[in-house]
């Protein structure tokens, strides 16, 4: 009698993610970083630097895109001083990045329903191991000093005091190692996150299933809002760039700061209030009208008000937001189950619209200063001393986000009530 064997139940076929992966996942996401960061510094004019700095300028952008810290630094021996420091993050590189990376990470799990802590926490450590040594990497390469002569800065008087005593300004940068890993991880950590409440293809585990009815829907709403923005914002600086010229300064703004400029405009719409300066020789890569209301003034409140006073187009930004909102409403009321009344989706939006502006007044502030002193004269015109700093009123843009959440959420969640709602079965009738 011959014996029979019986094969063990198949399990479902589960997508590796394993160290190789994981590096690939990484590596992706700092290539199209990197890519997205050189082409608009170059595009810039950065590709001129002396010493061969354009790399580590590139590195310096990537440590900033995550949230890293790069610091200024100068000086030009003892008889002169200089000071400086920058605070911006270009958020079409950490747009970039977050994409690939959330794709990455979301590969092998498709296809699946559930899955355990442990395995999401493993692929998770996998990829953030990675990533560390990619942050430490970055934070070491990004560092340059650059020598100056006092000529170069358009000061005949300067030049001329600077041969006299053999001044040669040397102005670098650096990076907090410490603030990049940190931050760098953070980052990581935000977008892995976001990327799990975002897709519904994403398993979770199943003690928080019961948060994807809320949370899904309206974090997706949000995400395809700031990518909306983003695509608009590239639409009209490609038309700019074929009808008025300049097009190398707008490339150079879509790839290292379009969502610094539309999402912007999307709390301005919201009639939020930011507070800025400009002084010296600085620019904004922004509309002439927000540099005309923060040029010469201590501080300067930019809002609807201000900024209509310089051009009344400016309050088609109220249109396109409530357009768009009410989109982004409607879109998280049909992913949502159509148990879910009209007062829940409207809290849902206020909540998520008002966490999404908190996210943009943190990541969207602009600060940047610079000065230079010789034989003590610390204020000598010209191009030798200017600030610039862009930073919102959080609170009065958190409530605001909160009102316009409630009504754009409870609207949007009438409009979808008549619809069949994704993922639900039509009912049968018996004939």
């Amino acid at each position: 009698m011959g014996r029979v064997s019986v094969a063990p139940p198949s399990r479902p076929a589960v997508a590796a993610h394993g160290w190789v992966q994981a590096l690939a996942v990484v590596l992706a996401g700092l290539l199209a970083m990197a890519v997205v960061a050189a082409l608009g510094l170059w595009a810039a004019g950065a590709a001129d630097l002396p010493d061969g700095a354009f790399p580590r300028v590139v590195a310096a952008t990537l440590v900033t895109a995550v949230g890293g810290t790069v610091e200024l630094s100068g000086n030009a021996g003892g008889l002169a001083e200089s000071d400086a420091g920058l605070t911006v993050i270009p958020l079409s590189v950490t747009l970039t990045g977050a994409l690939v990376l959330a794709a990455g990470f979301l590969r092998p799990l498709r296809h699946r329903a559930v899955a355990g802590a442990r395995e999401l926490a493993g692929w998770a450590a996998r990829i953030a191991v990675l990533w560390l040594v990619a942050l430490l990497v970055l934070a070491f390469t990004a560092r340059q000093t650059f020598t100056l002569s006092l000529g170069d800065l358009g000061q005949d008087v300067l030049g001329d005091l600077g041969d006299l005593f053999g001044i040669s300004p040397e102005i670098g940068f650096t990076t907090d190692v410490v603030a990049t890993v940190f931050f760098g991880l953070l980052w990581l950590a935000g977008v892995l996150v976001l990327a799990l409440l975002v897709s519904r293809g994403a398993p979770l585990p199943g003690r928080l299933l019961r948060f994807q009815e809320s949370v899904r829907p309206a974090a997706y709403a949000m995400v395809v809002l700031l990518l909306v923005y983003v695509g608009l914002g590239v639409v009209i600086g490609l038309v700019v760039a074929a009808t008025r010229g300049h097009a190398a300064e707008t490339f150079a703004v879509i790839l290292l700061g379009m969502p610094n400029l539309v999402w912007f405009a999307l709390t301005i719409g919201l009639g939020a209030t930011w507070n800025g300066r400009v002084d010296g020789p600085f620019g904004l890569p922004m509309p002439h009208v927000l540099d005309e209301v923060l040029r010469g003034k201590e501080v300067a409140e930019v809002n609807l008000g201000t900024l209509a006073e310089q051009d009344g187009r400016v309050w088609w930004l109220i249109v396109v937001d409530a357009v768009l909102l009410l989109a982004a409403a409607f879109v998280m009321a049909r992913r949502s189950p159509a148990r879910i009344r009209a007062w829940q989706h409207a809290v849902h939006m206020a909540v998520a619209l008002a966490l999404t502006v908190l996210m943009i007044c943190l990541v969207g502030r602009i600060s940047a200063h610079y000065g230079l002193s010789v034989l003590g004269i610390g204020d000598l015109g010209g191009d030798l001393a200017g600030e610039l700093f862009l930073r919102p009123e959080v609170w009065g843009a958190f409530g605001l986000a909160l009102l316009w959440g409630l009504v754009t959420g409870f609207l949007g969640g009438l409009l979808a009530r008549p619809l069949r709602h994704r993922g639900e079965v039509p009912a049968r009738t018996e004939g």
